[in-house]
C-alpha cells in the first residue's frame, strides 16, 4: 500500500487543521493506520491510531481531546482532525499502515509499521 499525506500548513495557536492520508493499492481496509510526528532533532512519536474497521482509536496523552483520528475505507483515506493546536504540535506528520497479528491492536512503535507516507509539515505559530 502507498500512502500520501496532505493538509499540513501554517496555523496560529488555537487553530485547526485536518490531515488526510490517501492510500493506493489493495486492501486498505485490512490495515490499521497510525499517525506519527517528528519535530526537528527529536524522535518520531506516536500521535494517534485507528483499527482496520474504525472501531477503536488510540491517542497519545499530549493530543487526547484535541485530535481525532478517523477513516473512510470506501475512499481509502484516513484523517487526523487537529483542534486547539499548540506550538509544540509543530512537526512533520506521517501516516503509517500495518497489518497487525491481532486486528484490534494498534502499535505505538514506528518499527512495527511497514508502509509510510512522506509526511506533511504542520507549523503552529504562537
Amino acid at each position: 500500500v502507498q500512502l500520501v499525506e496532505s493538509g499540513g500548513g501554517l496555523v496560529q495557536a488555537g487553530g485547526s487543521l485536518r490531515l488526510s492520508c490517501a492510500a493506493s493499492g489493495r486492501a486498505f481496509s485490512s490495515y490499521s493506520i497510525a499517525w506519527f510526528r517528528q519535530a526537528p532533532g527529536k524522535e518520531r512519536d506516536f500521535v494517534a491510531g485507528i483499527t482496520w474497521d474504525g472501531g477503536s482509536t488510540y491517542y497519545a496523552d499530549s493530543v487526547k481531546w484535541r485530535f481525532t483520528v478517523s477513516r473512510d475505507n470506501a475512499k481509502n483515506t484516513a484523517y487526523l482532525q487537529m483542534n486547539n493546536l499548540k506550538p509544540e504540535d509543530t512537526a512533520v506528520y506521517y501516516c503509517a499502515a500495518d497489518l497487525p497479528e491481532i486486528p484490534t491492536v494498534v502499535s505505538r512503535t514506528p518499527n512495527e509499521y511497514d508502509y509510510w507516507g512522506k509526511g506533511t509539515l504542520v507549523t503552529v505559530s504562537s
